[in-house]
């Protein structure tokens, strides 16, 4: 099972990329808590090149309280990441981890339903883009 699901944009920008992917997901009820630019902190803390890369951290407050109370330490794996990165060809890849895969690790059938909902709302997320 994959992992995650994504999407390629071509003829669009990196930065109108992020304000895309951060509109699609607060129509489907999440917000950004983190975002992370990874060529920023690799120059920053390395001294070395990378292309354009950045994590979203997106929750949705409701379905994160609905798996806190099925599983205490599912903080662990909160916030939800999305990422945006440039890819060789220029194009940029929208991409957002599957809340179902990841959740397969955790042992508690409690998860199952918000882990779908999650799911599905990441794809419109990724599908909308």
């Amino acid at each position: 099972m994959k992992y995650y699901f994504a999407k390629t944009l071509s003829d669009t920008t990196f930065d109108d990329v992020i304000a895309r992917a951060t509109d699609a997901l607060k129509q489907e009820g999440f917000g950004i808590l983190t975002e992370i630019d990874v060529k920023a902190t690799m120059k920053k803390k390395l001294d070395r090149d990378f292309r354009d890369y950045r994590i979203l951290g997106a929750c949705n407050p409701e379905m994160a309280w609905q798996a806190l109370q099925a599983e205490a330490r599912i903080g662990t794996m909160l916030p939800c990441n999305v990422i945006v990165q440039r890819l060789d060809n220029g194009d940029i890849e929208v991409a957002a981890v599957d809340p179902v895969a990841s959740m397969q690790a955790v042992d508690n059938p409690g998860l199952a339903g918000v882990a779908a909902d999650v799911r599905d709302r990441l794809k419109r997320v990724i599908d909308a883009l």
